[in-house]
């Protein structure tokens, strides 16, 4: 299946992007934000409207001057796939223009193996094209796959076979997925798929720059300058979960973030103590017999990623730090309240003390995330 969408231009893009970050807009509000002519703004709303990707909403009367009808996206005008590779969950999600998840699927596992997760992608690709009929199929804009960027690295933290580590070694995901489909393929680290999420539907939408930091089985993080994911050179910006928790010396190897605030420790502190080791998924987490466990793992968890996020704004001037996770919510306000303290503890002369904020996507941030690289790339505004 080939996408009928066409490409857009600068202006037809900023035009999308305003009605996205606004909810609906009159066309004079639409000329105004989008710094066009009022013709110019109205020639291109009409083309957005027959080619469906926005819609008339009611005409609001009772105000002062002529009555307007104001311009919202049509969740149906486009759709993306997103697609998580994940250490511990393949997850499958359709999303509309919106961003709203239409279809989703989920497998669990205990380590990816190549052959079975590369064989349910191609049979949710197929299923999901089959659901959405040949018109709204031809709508899809593309398939976006979020993955961690090395699944052998920290394979003895995870316990991972050394045959699927191997295997997963020096893989090229992207090509893997493309060969399943002729849809245009985007491929992003996890945790920057995952902020993405936040960028286009949680916190992130009113920050300039943000560190983001997503607690899941490893720990890690991404980050946005000026509005704009900033990817670095190897993709790897905002890695906050292979920042050292001390310096090098004659003592051996420091630790990094994620050998203690990883949601992987936490769970292997349930496990020693005979515990079920999915409590940090729902409210047993705070409760006895799990609470004394999870307390400490919160106490190292938080320092650690309070000394990241100093260590990261005198390097950054940040406006904000954004913090998610794959976790009961109560959980994760448990951990924002530590880390918040923490901070407490540091000497901020010389640098600026960024705003700490709980992301919004939550749980399915990554695969959410991973479809929005496809919308991102069809229909965000050009940068620069």
């Amino acid at each position: 299946m080939i996408s009928t969408l066409r490409r857009l231009g600068a202006n037809e893009r900023r035009m999308l992007h305003e009605v996205r970050r606004h909810g609906s807009m009159a066309k004079a509000d639409l000329a105004r934000v989008t710094e066009l002519s009022t013709q110019t703004a109205s020639v291109i709303i009409n083309r957005l409207l027959e080619e469906q990707l926005v819609r008339k909403l009611e005409v609001q009367r009772g105000r002062v001057g002529q009555p307007s009808q104001p311009i919202a996206l049509n969740p149906d005008g486009a759709y993306a796939i997103g697609i998580q590779i994940g250490r511990r969950t393949l997850k499958v999600v359709l999303v509309d223009l919106l961003g709203a998840v239409r279809e989703r699927w989920e497998l669990a596992y205990a380590s990816p193996d190549a052959d079975q997760v590369f064989g349910a992608i191609e049979q949710q690709l197929a299923r999901l094209l089959s659901a959405l009929g040949p018109e709204a199929a031809g709508r899809l804009c593309g398939v976006g796959v979020s993955a961690p960027r090395n699944f052998g690295e920290w394979e003895e933290l995870l316990r991972m076979p050394p045959v699927d580590a191997a295997e997963w070694g020096g893989m090229d995901i992207g090509q893997r997925v493309q060969a399943l489909t002729t849809l245009p393929v985007s491929v992003a680290k996890d945790t920057a798929a995952a902020c993405v999420a936040e960028l286009m539907v949680g916190s992130g939408r009113g920050i300039a720059s943000y560190l983001y930091i997503y607690v899941d089985t490893l720990a890690g993080g991404s980050l946005v300058i000026n509005g704009w994911p900033h990817a670095g050179v190897h993709g790897n910006s905002g890695a906050v979960g292979s920042m050292p928790m001390r310096p090098a010396s004659g003592g051996g190897m420091p630790d990094q973030l994620l050998n203690v605030a990883s949601l992987v420790t936490l769970e292997q502190r349930y496990a020693a103590a005979g515990l079920a080791e999915d409590a940090m998924a729902d409210g047993r987490a705070m409760q006895t017999p799990w609470l004394p466990l999870t307390q400490a793992w919160l106490a190292q968890a938080a320092n650690a990623i309070a000394y990241a996020i100093c260590s990261a704004a005198c390097f950054i001037d940040l406006d904000g730090v954004v913090v998610d996770g794959r976790c009961d919510r109560t959980l994760l306000a448990a951990l924002l309240d530590l880390v918040d303290s923490e901070l407490g503890r540091y000497n901020w002369a010389g640098a600026a003390r960024p705003a700490l904020l709980t992301g919004e996507v939550g749980d399915d941030a990554k695969v959410i995330g991973a479809a929005y690289l496809s919308l991102h790339a069809s229909f965000a505004p050009l940068q620069g």
